[in-house]
């Protein structure tokens, strides 16, 4: 099946009909089902009548969205040419259409009030040709997505974001922030609107009591148009990821179709519905997407390979680059793979240049970019036998492995993927790409720092926290290298964090793990070399020309640079092939990162064009501005990718200049990442991760009682299994000791008690004379205290239900939020340890001495009126009665992963897991006795008693108003 390349979406009675173009007879239309949402071959001769069904155009398709029982159609409405790589055009995606899958009224009115829309943004058109002929902004910058025009520029008529506006408003002058947050809200979405607005307070305050859609619209007449037009006016507000620094959309400009024909659901997946469609409208429409039908933008020069027509697009591409794969996969599975085109998200920009001799005696040549911008490259591309016209093309593919946001993800997962991996390709050619002349490829890459660690938003300058073990990272740090080593031969690290400070440490260790690796041989006998460039100390004072240093020293003899080479390639053959990589990393990998690669490729671009015969300085020579705004460009788009705003330091970038102006601009972005990170990341966390397929819906569940989402960096089921062995090999003294079993749960804070805050994870080990109740440290995986009760000493068990928060649905489901309370007098043989640096200086307690707080009465409901007695006493030769208390971990976890979740873990539910728990404790203290009240844990007065913990009313009571008022801020805020 050859690939759709345009068509036509057709709302019928029974489904969507997506009909290729005449011209692709070969290619049958499709059916998708509004019921099954299943993808069908349709017949010509098939009867439906479509001639009275609302269509629209389309130029490919994006995927399927399912969610709560509901499927979006994601086409691409809208489209430019960025580039043309060897004759074939790559696209950038500028807006999408969603058009539900439900029923053909709701299809028709998605369809038709985007007609409206498409015609009502007409008169934009044209000051949109007129901007489109000038690329370059104020600030002197050219943006990749306006280079090269075609037919396609002409929007489709579906459900899409304007871009012309956005585009316009790039030129215009920036306004304060007191005028952005008052006037325009800026990226402030609802918080800012609630603020600002009577009427944004009063719609929470009534969705808060519980006021149905109906109640609110009755509420709210004085919107036209009912509920639907005052959730668009609730929701008016939204950043855009991509274009002009977080820029947002005004309120008559974002299409709110998707969301007017929601069904009408109330579970948590559906409450967040309406973000996760304006989320993925604005993420595809972001101008960071990009695709080609002819050339594989996701493979590099070197690994390009004539594709057969046979053999499907989505199977040529490089996996680590598709990232429409998870939304396309009922497609592929249908086998109906020519009507969807693989995407990559990254930066593709090119710009055409001609050098001509200079009328001094001075051999150097003058180098100048085409004039009339990016639309002329056609007309140049026809003097085919002008070697003085070249064409500069930049691709940066960005790994869809451990994607995500700048502090929600960070570091390394498991399987070696570093986080804001980006693998940039310069290709230098001629302007006809000709089969005679040279093709040139010079390959870079960025990744996060390959060890597991951390920083907090709250923080201007947060330090970086390192997590587990030295032995845990340094597998990871191993995987890493050993994918880089496959993928790209030598590797030659550049870090660029300070050697002082907060940043030392992470940078430290950085060193000493590849040091480890080196003096274990490396990888094959391969290794990394490791060069620590402290950017800041060196280029203080704006000193960025200082980068010169690390450039001249790794493109000394025997340096990186010219030990790896570059990639030549003449009439489809490669002559030479690049032989290493640099692997380049700050702590966000955006900014100084932007600032060295550019360097890098500047001294690449100069190398090139000597071996053509041309001498330039590219450092020095102001003809080639347009050099660094290409890279400039770039560095923007990364950034927004990673941050949601531009790069800083981006004046140099483009300039080679650095003044105080460029200092403020920066601050500015500093503050808008600080927001962004505090306020819009969560959320858009979990929703790349629930688009790339990588978590399920229970994400949004988790979203909505956690408020943000898990990172799924490495198993904890792995940790947790390596706890337990870690735990029990040192807490469990006695050799005649045997282990009977091991869980993890969660346990309160304060010991003694069954509600104090934070809950922690901790380990509980059971053998066959005690019990061990192990705190572990988590961070460096080391016990850090734990309490051992001698199995006589166990009074009783209660089991039942353990509601400790009712801020969230899923805190009050009693049937998963359960746990169990072990009622135990302390003996001689029981003992408690605290671990304060090292297990040799702890301290044991045993007898009747205290080694928990005083409890509060408040669980005194736990115990029958004589234990409750001698729970409360401090007197007398008895001793009083202490607890335990553990509550079971969500047995569902959102991630689906094969990589994330281990063959073993279990999947028992909450409640067979604290029966089975209890269960072997029974037997381990009794034997084949029953206890004394039978093996049925139901009955009352045995050993195991069922009854409630806390239950959902008590724990009403005890959420305290400022908790709530404290978690409905953050949602407000955050969802």
């Amino acid at each position: 099946m050859g690939v759709v390349r345009k068509l036509v979406i057709i709302a019928a009675v029974d489904g969507l009909i997506l009909q290729p173009p005449a011209t692709q007879h070969k290619v049958p239309s499709l059916h998708i089902c509004y019921s099954r949402h299943g993808a069908t071959s349709l017949r010509q001769e098939s009867g439906i009548d479509l001639a009275h069904s609302a269509s629209l155009e389309s130029y490919g398709i994006v995927g399927l969205l399912n969610i709560a029982s509901v499927s979006y159609l994601v086409s691409i409405s809208h489209r430019e040419t960025a580039a043309q790589i060897q004759g074939s055009p790559v696209y950038v995606i500028t807006s999408v259409a969603l058009i539900p899958l439900s029923s053909q009224s709701e299809a028709t009115k998605a369809i038709e009030q985007t007609k409206r829309d498409i015609q009502a943004q007409c008169s934009d058109q044209t000051l949109d040709d007129v901007i489109d002929g000038d690329i370059s902004g104020d600030d002197g910058s050219n943006h990749s997505d306006g280079h090269i025009t075609d037919e396609s520029s002409k929007p489709a008529q579906a459900l899409s974001l304007p871009h012309s506006s956005s585009r316009r408003r790039s030129h215009e002058a920036s306004a304060s922030v007191a005028q952005d947050v008052i006037g325009r809200k800026g990226q402030y979405g609802r918080f800012a609107e609630r603020w600002f607005s009577r009427k944004g307070w009063t719609f929470e305050r009534r969705r808060v009591q519980g006021m149905s859609a109906d109640e609110l619209g009755r509420s709210e007449g004085a919107h036209p148009g009912g509920i639907s037009n005052f959730l668009q006016a609730e929701h008016n507000s939204y950043t855009i990821l991509g274009e002009g620094e977080g820029e947002e959309l005004p309120v008559d400009e974002v299409p709110h179709h998707a969301e007017e024909f929601l069904p009408s659901r109330t579970d948590v997946t559906s409450n967040l519905l309406t973000r996760l469609l304006r989320m993925t409208r604005m993420l595809f429409a972001s101008r960071s997407f990009f695709y080609s039908y002819d050339y594989d933008i996701t493979r590099r020069l070197e690994d390009q390979r004539a594709r057969d027509a046979e053999v499907p697009l989505y199977r040529c591409v490089d996996p680590m680059f598709f990232w429409n794969q998870h939304l396309a996969s009922p497609f592929i599975e249908s086998g109906n793979h020519g009507y969807f085109v693989p995407l990559m998200q990254g930066f593709v920009g090119q710009r055409p240049f001609h050098v001509s001799p200079t009328l001094s005696s001075n051999p150097s040549q003058v180098i100048s970019e085409a004039k009339a911008g990016n639309k002329d490259i056609p007309e140049t591309q026809k003097r085919a036998g002008s070697q003085s016209d070249f064409l500069l093309t930049l691709v940066s593919r960005r790994s869809i492995m451990r994607p995500g946001l700048r502090y929600l993800r960070r570091g390394v997962d498991e399987e070696g993927h570093a986080a804001n991996s980006v693998e940039t390709e310069q290709i230098l050619s001629g302007a006809s790409w000709s089969s005679k002349d040279k093709i040139y490829s010079f390959m870079q890459f960025r990744g996060s720092i390959p060890l597991f660690f951390s920083q907090s938003p709250y923080t201007f300058k947060p330090v970086p926290v390192l997590r587990h073990s030295f032995d845990t990272n340094h597998s990871a740090f191993k995987r890493h290298f050993s994918n880089l080593f496959d993928r790209y031969g030598d590797v030659q690290i550049v870090l660029l964090v300070d050697k002082h400070a907060g940043e030392a440490e992470i940078g430290q260790q950085y060193e000493e793990h590849t040091k480890h690796l080196v003096s274990a041989g490396g990888i094959n006998g391969v290794y990394p070399s490791f060069e620590w460039f402290d950017f800041h100390q060196v280029c203080s004072g704006m000193r960025f020309e200082n980068v010169s240093i690390l450039m001249d020293h790794l493109s000394d003899s025997g340096g990186a640079f010219d030990k790896h080479g570059m990639t030549v390639e003449i009439d489809g053959k490669v002559q030479r092939r690049q032989t290493g990589i640099i692997r380049t990393n700050c702590m966000d990998c955006l900014d100084r990162t932007n600032v060295v690669q550019s360097a890098f490729g500047s001294r690449a671009l100069e190398k090139q064009l000597e071996e053509e015969g041309v001498k330039v300085d590219l450092q020095t020579d102001i003809t080639t501005q347009w050099f660094n705004s290409l890279w400039a460009d770039n560095g923007d788009n990364i950034s927004r990718q990673y941050s949601s705003t531009a790069a800083l330091k981006g004046d140099y970038t483009r300039t080679r200049k650095r003044n105080y102006r460029g200092a403020l601009n920066d601050f500015g972005l500093t503050l808008s990442r600080y927001y962004n990170n505090i306020v819009n990341d969560y959320f858009s966390q979990a929703a790349t991760d629930y688009l790339l397929g990588n978590v399920t819906e229970q994400v949004f569940e988790e979203f909505e009682t956690n408020m943000m989402s898990k990172d799924p960096a490495i198993s904890m089921q792995k940790i947790r299994s390596n706890a337990i062995d870690v735990s029990s090999k040192i807490v469990i003294s006695e050799q005649s000791e045997d282990l009977v079993g091991a869980w993890t749960l969660l346990s309160p804070q304060e010991p003694n008690t069954v509600r104090t805050f934070p809950f922690e994870e901790v380990i509980l080990l059971l053998t066959d004379l005690a019990i061990y109740a192990v705190r572990f440290d988590w961070n460096v995986e080391k016990v850090s205290s734990f309490e051992k009760v001698d199995l006589r000493s166990i009074t009783g068990i209660l089991q039942g239900t353990y509601i400790t928060s009712t801020l969230a649905a899923s805190q009050t489901d009693e049937a998963r939020n359960l746990g169990l309370v072990i009622k135990y007098r302390p003996g001689k043989e029981d003992i408690a340890r605290v671990n304060t640096r090292s297990l040799s200086t702890s301290f044991g307690v045993t007898g009747d001495k205290d080694v928990d707080s005083t409890p509060t009465s408040s669980i005194t409901h736990l115990f029958d009126p004589a234990e409750s007695l001698r729970f409360l006493s401090r007197s007398g030769n008895t001793p009083a009665l202490k607890l335990l208390a553990f509550k079971a971990l969500p047995s569902k976890s959102s991630l689906t992963l094969p990589t994330r979740r281990s063959q073993s873990e279990s999947t028992l539910s909450e409640r067979d897991l604290v029966k089975s728990i209890c269960e072997e404790i029974r037997r381990a203290a009794f034997g084949a006795d029953d206890g004394g009240g039978g093996s049925d844990t139901g009955f009352s007065g045995g050993f195991v008693e069922e009854r409630e913990i806390i239950g959902l009313k008590e724990a009403r009571k005890s959420t305290g108003y400022l908790e709530q008022w404290g978690h409905e801020l953050k949602k407000m805020v955050w969802a």
